[in-house]
């Protein structure tokens, strides 16, 4: 756009100014360049008005080198991808045992006007695909990738770096747990679904009170509502408190009603940006909640959680 910048990089410019530090942009030339830190602030996006290089409409397998590892993502463009106008991205994260494309067929992201990335996860030691954060994960780091990961989008893409978004089902939904302790400067909102709060996720120290939307079925097995101390899980509930403490939040959540059968809490008086919401289905099971048949069950959820995430993301951009 000759003569005029967007919006977002007039802002970007101010905020940039109160940062220390941002990764270098590189060539973007077939594969992109590796990094070797963790930028967890906003980076400047250089994508803006070049080709993608790839189909728009359709999802197409990529590569990005992170931490001496070739790592693996698909991508799917809107239709009428405009490489001047800058868009949301929304990283989505399959769970244990999955893939990207059955993430993709999960979330359903695609079908939004955004730029929707689903990461493939490295063999954890189970010889099953995982994320940083569970017991059976890889020992890659997942984190890095992430934002390697961010920095070769930016570099290709119109991306709009205050509105960079992360969901997740089970594994996939405790890694974006993570990922808002240790990514909470750069990712906007986040949002688990079904998510596996791993001890092993580590101290969360998040930089800045970040957005948060959860939603967990009240009769899931696999990560039970009201926790696993074997395996160190906490209750959904005692997961939730933690993020209104770190957000400054009241201590009790206002409830209601969206649909019979969810029971919704949100916390007010969160601090700056900060927000936490929670979506309680009663009877859903290990599921992404949809009102239709998926992947995950073959019974319909009373809720549809995309859409509530979406709407989430929208109302909680970085700036």
């Amino acid at each position: 756009m000759p003569g005029r910048l967007p919006r977002w990089a007039a802002v970007f410019a101010a905020a940039a100014a109160l940062t220390t530090a941002f990764a270098a942009p590189a060539a973007a030339a077939g594969r992109s360049k590796e990094h070797t830190s963790v930028a967890d602030q906003p980076v400047r996006t250089t994508g803006c008005g070049r080709p993608a290089g790839f189909p728009a409409g359709v999802t197409t397998t990529r590569h990005v080198a992170s931490g001496g590892l070739d790592r693996e993502y698909t991508v799917h463009l809107p239709a009428r991808y405009d490489p001047h106008r800058p868009y949301p991205l929304v990283l989505s994260f399959h769970g244990h045992k999955r893939t990207s494309a059955y993430q993709e067929e999960l979330s359903g992201f695609s079908a939004l006007d955004v730029i929707a990335v689903y990461p493939q996860g490295l063999i954890g030691t189970d010889g099953e695909a995982a994320w940083t954060g569970a017991p059976y994960s890889a020992a890659a780091d997942d984190v890095l990738f992430t934002s390697d990961l961010l920095n070769a989008l930016q570099r290709t893409l119109c991306v709009d770096p205050g509105r960079v978004f992360a969901a997740g089902k089970s594994n996939g939904g405790g890694f974006v747990g993570v990922l808002a302790c240790r990514l909470g400067g750069r990712i906007a909102a986040f949002a688990p679904v079904s998510g596996a709060f791993y001890p092993q996720s580590g101290a969360c120290l998040p930089h800045r009170p970040v957005p948060v939307l959860d939603f967990h079925g009240t009769a899931d097995t696999t990560i039970p509502y009201d926790g696993n101390p074997a395996k160190g899980l906490p209750a959904i509930p005692d997961w939730l408190a933690g993020w209104s403490t770190r957000d400054g939040c009241r201590p009790r959540p206002v409830t209601w009603t969206p649909v019979v059968g969810v029971l919704a809490e949100k916390w007010l008086g969160c601090d700056r940006r900060g927000a936490v919401e929670h979506y309680r289905v009663e009877g859903a099971g290990h599921v992404w909640p949809s009102t239709r048949p998926n992947n995950d069950s073959a019974t319909p959820s009373v809720i549809d959680a995309t859409p509530v995430i979406w709407r989430f993301f929208r109302a909680h951009p970085l700036w």
